[in-house]
Order: C-alpha cells, then structure tokens, then sequence
C-alpha cells in the first residue's frame, strides 16, 4: 500500500471516531520528517535518537495542520516540564505515533474540557505486557479477542493524556479501568471518559473527558 493510501484508509477510520468538535489526522512518518520541527519546537525536545526526532516532527507538523484548519496561524507546539505537548490558549490536543503513523487530534475546550489519543499496529499485545495492563475491572467484552488486550492497552493511554492536563495526576494501568463494550472508562478519582476506537488498519483511540471536574465518590469497580 502506497504512503498515501495508508494515510487515506486510516483517517476513513478515524473519521467515524470525531465527536462534534474534535478535529483527527493522520500521517505516516517519512524520512527527513526531524525537518518539519520548528525551531522553537527543536529547541525543546530531549536529544533523542533520529528516529524519536522525526516521529515528534511528523505530529507536530499534523497538529499544526489540524490548528491551522481551526483558524489558528502557524505556531510551534511546545513541551511541558513533564513531557506533555503545551497547546495554543482556548485548546486541547493530543499527539501519538507508533513506528510508522503519527495521530493527532485538537479540539476548542469551550467544547471539550481534555482529550487523548493513542495509535498502536493491529497485533496481539506481548504476553510479558498484558499482565501489566489488564485489571480485574476491565471489561474486554465485544472486541477481537486476538487484540482485546492491545485495544485496552491503547485505551489507557489514551485515558492518561486526557486526565494529566485537567488533574496533574501520574496515573499507572491500575488507575483505569476501562469498558470496551461500552466505550467508556473510568480514572480512580472519579472522573469519567467517553472511549471511540478503530481497530485495522491500525489501533486508534480516542479519550475524550465528559467534565472538567473529576466526579468524586465515585466506585473504581468498573465504569457504569
């Protein structure tokens, strides 16, 4: 399949996944793609190895595109002390790649409080990680089983990035309990996320935060 073709099928994918607001893209990354970073982008990553440079230039420069789209002028996306990108003021956004495709998504938080995206190949999770991530409280009903645990691995990746710019919180697998069959999860302080995903040709999926506030008192169990 064709540079193009691949990014084609996937963003026909994660079309359906976009609640009112939210804006995805995808784009797989190319070489040369350390370019694209803006100097003031360059200046605040970590010096890491090449391939880590161009996955970061080739969703940076996505999510540029995205703002762009949403009126915003050409800017740089910066980086917090704790590694997360920083977003243009009156947004939210999320950025991911794995070793081939980049994602991103942005959304104005006058109508998305936080969001979070992952993107993972279509291939069972390593049987040393499952463990790790699946939880007496997840619920892997109604999915592939072949990749039901990199699904839910996904999803609480893309959970942690949407609750770290609303709570400051560190989150480990334990601290999300996640419901595949009904699209939703639940972080331990309460607060409550709205789960969309795809599966082939890649892994997709997208976090969004239903409140700005966490709802506390709220049973970890499982999400209802």
């Amino acid at each position: 399949m064709s540079s193009s073709a691949a990014e084609t099928a996937l963003l026909a994918q994660m079309s359906r996944l976009a609640p009112p607001g939210v804006r995805l893209g995808c784009r797989l990354i190319r070489q040369g793609d350390e370019a694209l970073l803006l100097p003031e982008e360059a200046a605040v990553l970590p010096a890491r190895r090449p391939a880590a440079r161009r996955a970061s230039g080739t969703a940076r420069a996505l999510a540029r595109d995205l703002l762009a789209a949403d009126g915003m002028g050409c800017m740089g996306i910066g980086r917090s002390p704790a590694g997360a990108p920083l977003w243009p003021d009156g947004f939210a956004g999320s950025l991911a790649h794995d070793a081939e495709m980049a994602v991103a998504a942005i959304a104005r938080t006058a109508d998305i409080p936080s969001l979070g995206i992952d993107v993972e190949p279509a291939e069972p999770l390593p049987d040393e990680i499952a463990p790790l991530v699946v939880m007496p409280a997840d619920v892997l009903a109604g999915v592939d089983p072949r990749l039901a645990t990199r699904l839910l691995f996904s999803a609480k990746e893309a959970v942690y990035k949407a609750a770290y710019p609303l709570d400051g919180k560190v989150l480990g697998y334990e601290d999300i309990s996640v419901d595949l069959a009904r699209g939703e999860a639940l972080v331990a302080n309460g607060r409550r996320m709205r789960l969309s995903a795809c599966l082939l040709p890649r892994i997709v999926v997208l976090a969004v935060a239903t409140t700005a506030q966490p709802i506390l008192g709220v049973s970890r169990r499982r999400p209802a």
